[in-house]
């Protein structure tokens, strides 16, 4: 870099200065400084800075092979947020040059170091007319110390490349090679009074109307949403206030407004001067009153494209704000969740066979309203809430700028789930198989004795047959196995059902060496984990700390807890669907070879109710082909996907399709499914690696095998119609790699094999 292309250029100096340099933000800034608008002092950081820290620290091939692991139509909104919190760690864990070091550290002593310091976006055509992305790049507000002001400014760099900027990859024209981001630096003004103000309201046009919103404090509140604003609309021309909407606090102060007329027409008076000035309707930030007016930021009103992707959408709401997410602790965890398991439980108390046919049928329609109640109920609540996790692993990493970018995940470790409790249980029932070998025969015989579906009433009483000794132990622990953890559906089946799968699993756990809890297999604890963080963050931030911690841990295990919870509900469904299709066919009421499942729950009610009705015919789905490893067709030598659990392993593959693969499962086979459900955790201590076709670093599955050192590779589409059951292959989860096959440097130690003469 030369002369010629500054790193750093103060905003007084900044007015000549190409948007494409400075960003829309510090452009416009510059021009209401020199036009003789108060504006904080500030200066900016050059996208020519952010090209030479990229090329220096070769980050441009690291996005490119992030984003190019597969399309991004392909990439779920997890596996989204892994790459942007990848890319993230990326800038936090690379230096600065000498030159940018030097040219940072004379700008800031032009500031006011000792007060808090903003460090905001200011991308090219970030702010232009007609944009719907504005507001997504990170702002830094009350940053102190020229470390933490290094760091800001990498945040906002990778801000260019978070989870919100790549839903917005086409309108933002993301390309690693064409992409940049300048960075405005500024003192923060200390004012009791702060708002938005636009020129002409923004929802309809009106240019007889300005409308001002001001909250008690910085402007980060009212944009941030975390505290309602008083609202005034005025008449442009006669500068008289039209409509006052006073903003709803907590200490209930709504009388008196917080800004007096003097303060509007101050405000008014700025909106006009910019839009006769510049040309164009503004819509502003300021902070402070009448004389003491500050201008923090203005634009001109935006009225982008409406967002018609649904699913983009969708995902945006999922950033919830911390005002949004404590309320989202509060209804989840404390009404939600233990609504939800007592409902379960109420609906598992019922004595189905007592009802009478109008009672069954009412019963049928309780439990599909229940059913679909508690699915909107996840969608709405339980979904937006895992935000805590994300919201923890990115506050965690700014923190500590750890190596592996899930070092977070330690501070998840030892949470009382529901399915940890579960796994506990069965693996002592294994360890129960495993010291007693005439249990471990009379398991054996069992299996081999009796077909599936095998119910536990019926296996309990087949045991007792074959050595009431031997298994009255384990027949008294399955019993609560089964009352506490298996009253759950999965696909589309009742787990107490059919419990021979699982039995077969408590065999082929018991042949291993016995295995460790997860957390007694890592030598650090989320209790060191946190304290690194601790100490990251300092004296003044330990509270905020263990409140992002705390929240953090609820979401995580609440996003766990609410699909066994849900499954529950679901299994209620079909015990009740199971009793309706024995009365029915005995009845001559229910014809076909099919079982009901949860969408014939209203043909199922509605023939209960009228029995002197037509027959119900449900005919079983066709069969589908499973593919196996004799069937002929091509496979990639290579699938890639997302690198979910460090480490590498190989072995044979199995295929988890349905309830009936469970049983299947053998010790050092590679786990091949769609996602690990919490309802199959149990099978990840026999795997040697997993592989699933969801991707996401925070999904069960990524956990538990990190948990457990397996090598994970998630994210990999079509991975279980790619792989088939037999299939040799090496998973890589330090790169995200399926290799087909053995890896090659463990081909090229094998021995060579004689050529024939």
């Amino acid at each position: 870099m030369d002369s010629a292309r500054p790193f750093v250029i103060a905003l007084s100096d900044a007015e000549s200065s190409d948007e494409t340099i400075i960003g829309g933000k510090a452009a416009k800034l510059a021009q209401l400084t020199s036009a003789g608008f108060n504006v904080p002092k500030g200066f900016c950081i050059t996208t020519w800075a952010y090209e030479s820290f990229l090329e220096e620290n070769a980050i441009t091939a690291a996005i490119r092979m992030e984003l190019g692991r597969k399309s991004m139509d392909d990439m779920r909104w997890e596996e989204i947020w892994d790459a942007a919190l990848r890319i993230r760690s990326l800038f936090l864990s690379h230096p600065y040059s000498e030159k940018l070091n030097r040219e940072i550290e004379s700008a800031l002593e032009s500031l006011d170091t000792s007060q808090p310091i903003a460090v905001r976006s200011s991308a090219p055509g970030e702010d232009a007319e007609g944009t719907s992305f504005a507001g997504l790049h990170e702002s830094i507000i009350g940053v102190k110390g020229k470390k933490a002001v290094q760091d800001a400014v990498r945040l906002v760099w990778a801000s260019l490349w978070s989870d919100a900027a790549l839903l917005y990859r086409r309108e933002l024209q993301l390309d690693p090679a064409h992409s940049r981001m300048a960075v405005l630096v500024q003192e923060m003004v200390d004012a009791d009074r702060s708002g938005v103000a636009f020129g002409c309201d923004p929802r309809d046009g009106n240019k007889e109307r300005a409308i001002i919103e001001t909250v008690p404090g910085p402007c980060s509140l009212l944009v941030d949403g975390m505290t309602d604003p008083d609202r005034w609309e005025l008449d442009r021309l006669s500068r008289k206030v039209v409509v006052w909407l006073p903003g709803e606090r907590d200490d209930g102060t709504t009388d008196e407004p917080l800004l007096s007329e003097r303060d509007l027409h101050a405000i008014l008076d700025a909106l006009l001067s910019v839009e006769d000035k510049f040309r164009w309707t503004p819509d502003m930030e300021w902070t402070g009153r009448s004389d003491s007016l500050t201008i923090l930021q203005a634009r001109p009103i935006t009225t982008g494209t409406p967002d018609t992707d649904e699913t983009r959408s969708w995902y945006l709401t999922l950033r919830p704000g911390e005002a949004r997410l404590r309320e989202l602790r509060h209804r989840v965890a404390d009404e939600l969740i233990p609504h939800l398991e007592a409902e379960g439980k109420q609906l598992a108390s019922e004595e189905l066979d007592l009802y009478d046919d109008q009672q069954l049928a009412d019963a049928i329609e309780q439990r599909r309203e229940a059913v679909e109640r508690w699915k909107k109920i996840y969608w709405d609540d339980f979904i937006p809430f895992a935000h805590g996790v994300r919201r923890l692993a990115t506050y965690y990493n700014d923190a500590v700028q750890p190596e592996d970018p899930y070092e977070f995940v330690g501070l998840l470790r030892d949470q009382p789930l529901i399915a940890v409790r579960r796994n506990e249980a069965i693996m002592a029932l294994a360890d129960q198989v495993r010291r007693n070998e005439n249990l471990q025969q009379s398991l054996n015989e069992l299996l081999t004795e009796h077909s599936e579906p095998l119910h536990w009433a019926t296996a309990r009483d087949a045991l007792r047959r074959i050595d009431r000794e031997s298994t009255a132990s384990f027949i008294t622990d399955f019993d609560n196995l089964t009352e506490q953890y298996l009253d759950i559906a999965f696909d589309q089946e009742r787990l107490d059902d059919n419990v021979a799968p699982l039995l077969r699993n408590i065999l082929e756990l018991s042949h291993g060496p016995g295995e460790q809890s997860e957390s007694s297999k890592t030598p650090a604890t989320n209790r060191d984990f946190e304290e690194r963080l601790l100490v990251a963050v300092g004296d003044d931030r330990q509270d905020e700390a263990r409140e992002v911690v705390e929240t953090g841990r609820i979401s995580w295990k609440l996003r766990d807890d609410d699909n066994l919870l849900v499954a529950r509900v679901d299994s209620q469904l079909l015990r009740a669907l199971e009793i309706a299709e024995k009365r029915l066919r005995a009845g001559g009421r229910l014809l076909g070879d099919g079982h009901p499942t949860a969408n014939d729950s209203g043909v199922i009610a509605a023939s209960l109710r009228d029995p002197s009705g037509p027959a119900t015919k449900l005919d079983s789905p066709p069969t589908q082909s499973r593919p196996d490893a004799s069937e002929a067709g091509e496979t990639p030598r290579q699938l890639i996907g997302q690198p979910a659990s460090p480490g590498m392993s190989t072995g044979r593959v199995r295929c988890i399709r349905s309830s009936e693969d469970l049983g299947q499962f053998r010790h050092g086979e590679v786990l091949v499914c769609d996602a690990i459900q919490p309802t199959m955790t149990h099978l990840v201590p026999l795997a040697s690696a997993i592989v699933e076709r969801r991707g996401g670093m925070l999904i069960h599955g990524a956990i538990i095998a990190r948990e457990l050192g397996i090598p994970c590779v998630n994210g990999v589409r079509s991975a279980a119609e790619l792989l088939k059951n037999g299939d040799l292959v090496t998973v890589d989860g330090h790169l995200g790699i399926v290799t087909l096959g053995a890896a090659e440097f463990d081909l090229e130690l094998q021995p060579r094999i004689p050529a024939e003469h």
